[in-house]
């Protein structure tokens, strides 16, 4: 791996050392805000009833004239609106569903008391 040179040139009595070594970047891990996503189950189970007033709003939209970008928007929109109307969003889940309300205020309370210098 090493290999340890004496007094190279010169009358000196340091050691130089030359070795090879490989190194890697830190993988910086930023936190990203977590958008609720939409309900995927409850797509698939109103697909037809979604489908059919996609189809009925898309109509209404392909009929207007406009440039791509403003078509696009349009249609973008329209997508939008019926799913968010007809499926939602998924709620965020607790990830300690036995912790209830009354726990954590009890713990808020504790932590109240125990900051406290008496």
């Amino acid at each position: 791996m090493g290999q340890i040179l004496t007094g190279v040139d010169i009358d000196s009595d340091h050691n130089l050392l030359v070795a090879k070594f490989r190194t890697r970047l830190k993988k910086v891990i930023r936190f990203q805000k977590n958008t609720p996503r939409w309900d995927f189950e409850k797509l698939y189970a109103q697909r037809h009833r979604v489908k059919e007033t996609l189809e009925e709003k898309l109509c209404a939209i392909v009929c207007e004239s406009g440039n791509a970008e403003v078509q696009w928007n349009n249609t973008k929109k329209c997508m939008l609106d019926t799913i968010s109307d007809l499926v939602g969003k998924v709620e965020k889940r607790a990830r300690k569903p036995w912790i209830t309300q009354e726990m954590i205020t009890k713990m808020g309370e504790r932590r109240k008391w125990k900051n406290v210098n008496n």
